[in-house]
């Protein structure tokens, strides 16, 4: 989580807005998968909206990562057109795309300056933008919550987190009303899922501006598993369109003019967004091909996604080869244990230091396998909504996945000890969970900066020993710290030690730990691996 800022939109104001924005879809995008029943009632509009704020993020962090090499840092206005830019790129869904139209009306007033009256216009001219994008806009959705936000925000002053207060209030209070003004969410018991989603990105503007999440929340609706009959007879109905065409699209205004028309005498649902030669296409359809053909006509179309509505699933491209039955995927932090997770059958993908796999990858990675069933192995807790977003998006294409809670690489070494491909599927994830759970996991790490942690106040250069997270010791020798850890770990019982080794680790670490635990724990094994360039020193699993 980011440290919570001051009282300035600034970059880093803006890099934490994105990340907790993304956390809090994150918790939240299955409850909005659950409520979405408009325009079409496919459950997907909260992993759409969480995988439109990681592209803002990852566009965000680019230009972080960018500047962090030259030492310099990024300007404001680099900032929310890279926000911007990233959510147009990577927009999903309906109201996907909406938020990234929000957004870039955003940033356009924001790029000039970052105070309370900023905020307040460019809430307003993301409304209108928004409203401008959606060829035939409905009140009681996503573009009703935006108007309500922009309305409250003209009224609220001049401080930045008056504003953003007054905005994700204003949000609120409109979100509770969209059953009101439309007669699907009524029947169906629910608020607009577009419109929730956005609240919870305004509320996470209010926390990286005021260092606080606001006080009141949406209020829970009952789930939709299915489309309920009642809701049925709304636009959602089962005679609409058959397919969702996305796309973006390089093409200039007028040609965009013109493919606005084509498109929307061909289906519903068309928004189309963007600007200055680059636009992100979305329209419900029954002719994908004659969807696709328009932008074709227009410009240069890529990126090309077609959704099949009355499947439930989007279409994979047909595979040469006739897909195995099961196979592992797993996130590792080195070179190492890529190679021992591939020699035990495991695809794997590579978290490298300060850059996680994005939930794309996640996918591409569980199409790699290219298996009917996949166990996904996150081996990090800041991966767990990342992981869920691209298992969900999986799912969609027809894979069946199970997602095991890993939180360290140690307890996916422990899961794929288990694993036998000849069980069934819930067997076997259920032995690979509980392998993972029985393994408790530790780590050293060289503290950065002096700070506060649950073992004390540590200084620039100490050494620290981490259990399940939290830093448990402090010491100045790695060896030492490391061999304190191992004692800590082990107080409570066990019978396997895993010990991972970055390659800059010392050569006789793992020979000192190994006889360490030898010599005072007769009935315990050590397994010694070695992880390649990890961020960590050393990682410790205890079974």
């Amino acid at each position: 989580m980011p440290e919570k800022l001051g009282r300035d939109l600034d970059p880093a104001a803006v890099r934490a807005w994105c990340a907790l924005a993304l956390d809090a879809l994150g918790r939240e995008r299955e409850e909005i998968d659950a409520i979405n029943v408009y325009p079409v009632a496919d459950g997907d509009t909260g992993t759409n909206l969480y995988l439109t704020v990681e592209a803002a993020r990852q566009a965000v962090e680019a230009v972080f990562a960018a500047h962090d090499a030259d030492g310099t840092a990024p300007a404001p206005a680099d900032t929310v057109r890279a926000l911007a830019h990233g959510a147009l790129i990577g927009a999903r869904g309906n109201s996907g795309t909406i938020l990234a139209q929000l957004l870039r009306g955003m940033a356009e007033v924001l790029a000039r300056g970052c105070d309370g009256n900023h905020l307040a216009e460019a809430l307003r001219t993301a409304s209108a933008a928004a409203r401008r994008a959606v060829a035939h806009p409905v009140e009681g959705t996503i573009l009703s919550v935006a108007a309500a936000a922009a309305r409250a925000a003209a009224e609220a002053g001049s401080t930045l987190p008056a504003v953003a207060g007054a905005a994700y209030e204003g949000a609120l209070a409109a979100l509770e009303d969209t059953p009101g003004q439309l007669d699907v969410l009524a029947r169906a018991g629910v608020v607009d899922a577009g419109g929730r989603g956005l609240v919870t990105v305004l509320g996470a503007l209010v926390e990286a501006l005021s260092g606080e999440a606001p006080a009141r929340a949406p209020r829970p609706r009952r789930a939709v598993s299915s489309p309920p009959a009642a809701a049925a007879a709304g636009p959602c109905a089962a005679g609409g369109p058959a397919y969702e065409v996305i796309y973006l699209l390089e093409a200039d205004d007028d040609a965009v003019a013109r493919l606005r028309t084509r498109l929307d005498g061909l289906g519903d649902s068309l928004v189309v967004v963007g600007g200055d030669g680059l636009w992100n296409v979305h329209v419900h359809v029954d002719d994908a091909g004659a969807a696709v053909e328009a932008g074709v006509e227009a410009g240069r179309p890529y990126r090309i996604r077609v959704t099949h509505f009355a499947a439930g699933a989007a279409r994979p491209p047909a595979g040469p080869a006739e897909p195995a039955q099961r196979a592992v995927v797993a996130v590792v932090p080195g070179e190492g244990l890529a190679g021992l997770c591939a020699e035990a059958g495991a695809t794997t993908v590579l978290a490298l230091p300060g850059r996680p796999p994005a939930s794309g990858e996640l996918l591409d990675a569980i199409r790699r396998a290219h298996a009917r069933e996949v166990v996904l192995l996150p081996n990090s807790t800041e991966l767990r909504h990342t992981a869920a977003a691209a298992a969900e998006q999986a799912r969609a294409e027809g894979v069946r996945v199970a997602l095991v809670p890993t939180r360290a690489a140690v307890q996916g070494i422990a899961a794929l000890a288990v694993h036998e491909p000849g069980r069934r599927f819930d067997e076997d994830v259920v032995a690979m969970t509980a392998a993972a759970g029985a393994t408790r996991h530790g780590e050293l790490a060289v503290a950065e900066h002096r700070s506060f942690t649950s073992a004390g106040v540590c200084q620039a250069g100490d050494v620290l020993g981490l259990i399940d997270g939290d830093v448990a010791v402090i010491g100045h020798d790695l060896a030492e710290t490391a061999r304190t850890l191992l004692d800590r770990m082990l107080s409570g019982g066990g019978e396997l030690v895993t010990l991972v080794l970055a390659d800059d680790a010392p050569p006789a670490l793992a020979d000192h730990l190994e006889r360490h635990v030898r010599d005072r724990y007769l009935a315990v094994d050590t397994c010694v691996y070695r992880g390649g360039r990890q961020q960590a020193p050393l990682l410790i699993g205890v079974e």
